[in-house]
């Protein structure tokens, strides 16, 4: 890896802490993507949950990915103005939610919107109001394979399920989704377990198919399983991170070689002790979900070590002999990148010639966009 990659060369003029984003990192991300599927961008449909910007939508496009996955109203809607043709919410659509995607598709009509159910009462539901606003609703039933966060559990007849669906007048049935996020371990391990229970789904999808007369779509995986799932036929897959990496998947996911592409830019603005320092990027900065040895690392400087952390301070130990003065910069990864982008307005755009070229909003870090 090159050496200091994340150096800034131009004199900073923007407050830290701010993110730093590395176009051309991004794009060479985007680029292992496609490869990992040889070249099938038809098989991708990304999450941008992890950057929530409308410029990497963009770029998306130009290297064919018109397809997308998300998590919110906003995301959604954010997809819709930067016109990503096929845009799946991954979350079922409850309460408000419901309204709030229906505004969405009348408002968007040319775009090819679906979501995600687990069970027939929230079909139902959805089957009411898409009659009542003279809509068709597509949607993929939600299988839980072990996570036990949504969907319906793989071990119950969930087959069933789907004949009631497909019974719904405004509700077209898409297919299958999948999120397998609670496989860790080894990339062996993985994949593995999600071939187990993806064969034994699939086979069941193909009697599906015989009874619908049409083929269902498969939507599997994140970023843990990536790899396996870009095999498969018929499947798309649902990567987010990979598009700025993170310090957690450059660890436990070494068999994928993306390249860390976004950094926490600081300032160092006190030094309590001569073996200290404080730096300017508290847990409003940083994803802090984890503990402290587990929320950033620094690039600096490996001997640099965090050892206590508040809402705009983090304490650096100085283990080493480089010394540091008050002013220093400091560059910094974060252990979990996409909910660290949600805490800031914008980003620093850098070029390949180190310098701050642009800046991008995180539009859909906000709850709500228009609708």
């Amino acid at each position: 890896m090159q050496d200091n990659w994340w150096k800034i060369n131009s004199e900073l003029r923007v407050d830290t802490p701010f993110l730093a984003v590395y176009e051309d990192r991004v794009q060479s991300n985007i680029e292992r993507l496609i490869e990992s599927v040889n070249g099938e961008t038809q098989k991708l449909r990304p999450h941008i949950k992890t950057h929530k910007i409308g410029e990497i939508l963009d770029l998306f496009k130009t290297y064919n990915i018109h397809k997308i996955k998300c998590a919110t109203i906003a995301e959604a809607e954010l997809a819709a103005i930067h016109q990503i043709s096929d845009i799946l919410l991954a979350y079922q659509p409850v309460g408000a939610k419901k309204e709030r995607w229906i505004s969405l598709i009348k408002k968007f009509p040319d775009i090819v919107f679906s979501t995600i159910v687990d069970n027939l009462d929230s079909a139902k539901a959805l089957d009411q109001i898409a009659q009542k606003n003279n809509l068709k609703l597509t949607v993929y039933l939600d299988l839980n394979t072990g996570m036990n966060r949504t969907g319906i559990s793989v071990s119950k007849n969930w087959s069933a399920l789907i004949d009631e669906i497909v019974k719904l007048k405004s509700i077209h049935f898409a297919g299958i989704h999948i999120y397998d996020g609670h496989l860790k371990g080894d990339a062996e391990h993985r994949f593995s377990a999600a071939s187990n229970l993806f064969f034994s789904i699939n086979e069941e999808i193909q009697a599906i198919n015989k009874k619908l007369e049409y083929e269902l779509k498969i939507v599997a995986g994140g970023s843990n399983t990536f790899p396996f799932y870009a095999t498969q036929k018929n499947v798309e897959c649902s990567p987010g991170t990979f598009v700025f990496w993170d310090s957690n998947y450059q660890i436990h996911l070494p068999e994928q070689h993306f390249e860390p592409a976004l950094v926490i830019v600081g300032t160092i603005i006190s030094k309590p002790t001569s073996a200290t320092f404080c730096i300017d990027i508290g847990y409003k900065a940083v994803a802090s979900e984890n503990p402290i040895d587990k929320r950033l690392v620094i690039l600096n400087d490996e001997n640099l070590i965090p050892t206590a952390h508040s809402e705009e301070h983090l304490i650096i130990e100085n283990k080493g002999k480089n010394e540091y003065a008050i002013g220093d910069t400091i560059y910094a990864q974060p252990y979990h990148v996409c909910p660290t982008c949600a805490l800031y307005d914008s980003v620093q755009v850098v070029n390949a010639a180190h310098e701050i070229c642009d800046e991008w909003l995180v539009v859909a870090r906000s709850r709500k966009i228009n609708i």
